[in-house]
């Protein structure tokens, strides 16, 4: 199906949402970056990115995007705009988005929105840069943004760059999104922050043996919302923590037991269900033939 909306000259794009399905820290660079290990899953759910092309070069934002988050300072302005310059590219672009993944919960809407707009837009462009090129670029946006660029669930490692892709099996989610924005920077300067996990394999993963996430225990410490989302999720399977964020989920085999566990959910706790995607719904858009 054609992103391109005809009557008005938007053309939309999917941006989803993804989890980690475990996180750990094996290390810290003398840079002061954290070596992690990671397996990003996919979803089938996430924002709406919307672009239409200007012929005078300005990158613009209509609408809102992220409440509280100036144009200058949005990852979707700033993707274009990186993407602009390092192609000498004369066009412009209006860019909106239809948030649904929620700020600061882990889910990697910001990333994916950016990595989005460098896909997109290359396209849209003209430009015809390669992946790697796109990766790169991403990455000098936010260490998540590559992998939502080659649109496969993978094994992570570095500061989450260094991507190998991974079959992962069909599975549904129930997430819980506790209304905590965390920030990233001061978590990852938490002193009861375990930083020294020893090195995993993909078939540590592969096993069952790696679930956790280095940064769970210390935000259920911390946020009072986070636990208490924790524990309303351990009474339909086994909650964890994804990313760097506030968002839990659970995962199941089914749509049904994870509907059922939301309906579950104590009252006032926000939460919906989502599918884990083989791999991003943005390549099914490209692979579509979707050149506006």
């Amino acid at each position: 199906m054609s992103p391109v909306d005809v009557d008005a000259g938007w053309s939309s794009w999917p941006a989803p949402a993804k989890l980690n399905l475990f996180l750990q820290i094996t290390g810290r660079r003398a840079d002061g970056y954290h070596e992690l290990q990671t397996v990003f899953r996919l979803l089938v759910w996430g924002d709406t990115v919307r672009l239409r092309i200007r012929d005078d070069g300005q990158i613009r934002r209509v609408g809102e995007s992220v409440p509280g988050v100036a144009e200058a300072d949005d990852l979707l302005v700033r993707a274009a705009r990186l993407l602009q310059m390092e192609s000498n590219c004369s066009q412009g672009a209006d860019i909106s988005v239809e948030k649904r993944i929620p700020a600061g919960g882990g889910f990697g809407g910001g990333s994916s929105d950016a990595a989005t707009v460098l896909v997109a837009l290359d396209r849209l462009w003209g430009l015809d840069f390669d992946l790697d090129r796109l990766a790169a670029l991403g990455l000098r946006l936010g260490a998540d943004v590559p992998v939502f660029v080659r649109g496969e669930n993978a094994w992570a490692e570095g500061v989450g760059e260094k991507l190998v892709p991974i079959d992962l099996p069909p599975a549904w989610y129930l997430l819980v999104d506790p209304g905590v924005h965390v920030p990233t920077a001061g978590l990852f300067q938490a002193h009861d922050l375990t930083r020294n996990a020893a090195p995993a394999k993909i078939e540590d993963f592969a096993f069952g043996h790696l679930l956790g996430n280095a940064f769970e225990p210390v935000l259920r410490r911390r946020e009072p919302a986070i636990e208490a989302a924790f524990v309303a999720l351990a009474q339909s399977g086994t909650p964890r923590l994804t990313g760097t964020g506030s968002g839990c989920f659970v995962e199941f085999a089914d749509r049904a037991s994870a509907e059922a566990a939301l309906a579950g959910l104590p009252e006032g706790l926000r939460g919906w269900v989502a599918a884990g995607a083989a791999r991003s719904p943005l390549l099914d858009v490209l692979e579509a033939g979707t050149n506006a």
